[in-house]
């Protein structure tokens, strides 16, 4: 493979870190695009939210990856919107309009399968699947999403979509972290045998995915969504949560109906079970019929690197 210089945002974040090490193990050359400079890389400095983007970000580049983002604020007000906007959408094609004028043969824009919306829970959703996004991150999302294929289709440049369910690894933040602390420190309840079914992706393999996707030229103008290939019930994921603590799992669990009493009391509540027990079940067909096969998944690993 001929030697490339890649560009990435959002490096200093729970998959950037692991996306920049592995291409650095890769012996290709990295520059950063970031609001803090970085004393192992190349590094530019822009806060998204305040500062135009430097036209030299770009010189000598031949990939971008895209992972910087604005998410996990769930208030609706108009401040947050117009966040979401501003980072989302509009440095997302601020760049990729830069990428197309200095030269850039790949930009990969790493998107959310909230971007697709819920289209119907119980069967698997794949990328010809397009409902209503979710929330002002998936309408976020979604709008960059169009434009950059737009953008792909009227130049050279080679735009990939990568659409990736939740993932988990060491550094995780969000509810899978929450989950995680709570059944380390005992608060959080043994979880009912509900047939639910959730798509997940291990860190390294969504890292391997992003690489693999900028180095395949049949991945032009597409959408990929990347899991692991396997869905998951809520209560295998505590399960394995707790196999992996090193606790052993309890033989109780709080009834199904319990749960569904609480969802009735209000929609936050509402909106927090189907979070833990609703189903969010995603098919990475597409990247796999390319090649790729994820490597990882919660039921086949137990030593601590899966989630720590």
């Amino acid at each position: 493979m001929p030697n490339r210089k890649f560009l990435i945002t959002g490096a200093n974040g729970f998959i950037g870190l692991r996306l920049v090490q592995y291409i650095k193990n890769m012996d290709f050359d990295i520059r950063i695009l970031s609001r803090k400079s970085s004393d192992s890389f190349e590094s530019i400095q822009c806060d998204f939210l305040k500062n135009i983007i430097p036209d030299n970000s770009m010189n000598s580049i031949d990939t971008v990856i895209h992972l910087a983002g604005f998410a996990h604020d769930s208030r609706a007000d108009s401040e947050t919107s117009m966040i979401y906007k501003k980072i989302n959408f509009d440095a997302t094609m601020q760049l990729a309009n830069l990428a197309v004028k200095s030269g850039v043969k790949t930009f990969v824009f790493v998107s959310s399968v909230k971007a697709g919306g819920k289209i119907n829970n119980k069967r698997c959703i794949g990328e010809i699947d397009q409902g209503d996004p979710e929330g002002e991150y998936g309408k976020s999302k979604r709008n960059a999403e169009l434009g950059l294929l737009e953008l792909g289709k009227d130049s050279k440049m080679n735009v990939v979509i990568v659409r990736s369910s939740l993932v988990y690894g060491r550094g995780m933040k969000g509810n899978l972290n929450l989950m995680l602390t709570g059944i380390k420190n005992g608060w959080f309840p043994p979880l009912p045998q509900v047939l639910n079914q959730r798509s997940m992706v291990h860190v390294d393999d969504l890292v391997r995915a992003l690489f693999f996707l900028s180095s395949d030229k049949r991945a032009r103008g597409e959408i990929f969504i990347v899991t692991d290939g396997i869905p998951y019930s809520s209560r295998e994921i505590y399960v394995a949560m707790c196999k992996i603590l090193g606790k052993k799992v309890p033989r109780w669990t709080i009834p199904l109906w319990v749960f569904t009493v609480m969802s009735k009391l209000s929609k936050s509540f509402d909106y927090k079970i189907d979070k833990l027990l609703g189903d969010e079940w995603y098919s990475s067909k597409k990247i796999e019929s390319l090649g790729f096969k994820a490597k990882k998944s919660i039921i086949n690993l137990d030593d601590n690197e899966t989630f720590f």
